[in-house]
């Protein structure tokens, strides 16, 4: 009997992360849902999951400690490796440059560049013994095009574009498949604060998009169809950067 296919999602207990938690659970996937430290939320999605029929181990930690990641990932590790890993932890901490903190530079770049490598440098180490495997990165159109008040975000996420690239080149003779999903202006809680009318004239479709628009690349990232793509980036922005 083969054994389940397993998914490491990290930032999924809400928003675009349990969207794609969710999907691909509903792929087959026993979900590994990480998250940092929203119990309830992430036992909802859990729960969800169950329901459908679908399988969950939780993993509460912070992506951007590393020692915390190893003491979560390396025992699971010596027994399973999964075969696709999300890397969707994230947060916007926006501002100004000028009168940016210390502590707003770091911790957007400690959870989106130091996450990504804390999370992938395990998983990718074991999936270059099995030769296979699949990594997939959200980055975001303010990674593409820059955006202001976000200079932390948007070096965070251009960054991943990049580390995205150089990982595919490295690790493509091996199997491992990896790509980026940049998404535009999707409906989770990063937008409760946006002013929606100044947002909808900048796409060109007219509306917000829905985190399972994002989760529905996820997935054909992760399928068969996609055995001959890597190191892209995928945009899912209703065409607010062409």
């Amino acid at each position: 009997m083969e054994k389940q296919k397993i998914a490491l999602v990290t930032g999924a207990s809400k928003g675009i992360g349990a969207a794609i938690a969710r999907e691909l659970a509903a792929d087959g996937y026993h979900i590994w849902l990480n998250y940092r430290s929203d119990h309830e939320a992430a036992k909802l999605i859990a729960a969800e999951i169950a329901d459908a029929g679908g399988q969950t181990t939780l993993l509460p930690f912070d992506v951007a400690d590393h020692e915390a990641v190893a003491v979560s990932l390396e025992p699971l590790l010596e027994g399973q490796v999964p075969d696709v890993l999300v890397n969707n932890a994230g947060f916007a901490r926006d501002g100004i440059m000028a009168l940016m903190s210390q502590n707003d530079w770091d911790d957007v770049l400690a959870v989106h560049l130091g996450g990504f490598f804390n999370v992938t440098r395990l998983v990718v180490a074991r999936m270059l013994k099995k030769r296979r495997g699949r990594v997939i990165n959200i980055v975001s159109t303010s990674g593409e095009t820059g955006m202001a008040g976000q200079v932390n975000y948007s070096a965070a996420k251009a960054g991943l574009i990049g580390a995205t690239r150089s990982l595919a080149a490295e690790v493509g003779r091996r199997n491992i498949l990896v790509n980026a999903v940049s998404p535009g202006f999707i409906e989770t809680e990063m937008l409760d604060d946006l002013p929606k009318e100044q947002i909808l004239p900048m796409i060109p479709l007219g509306r917000i998009g829905e985190p399972e628009e994002v989760s529905g690349i996820v997935s054909f990232l992760c399928s068969k169809r996609a055995s001959y793509i890597t190191g892209q980036v995928f945009a899912v922005n209703g065409g607010a950067h062409l």
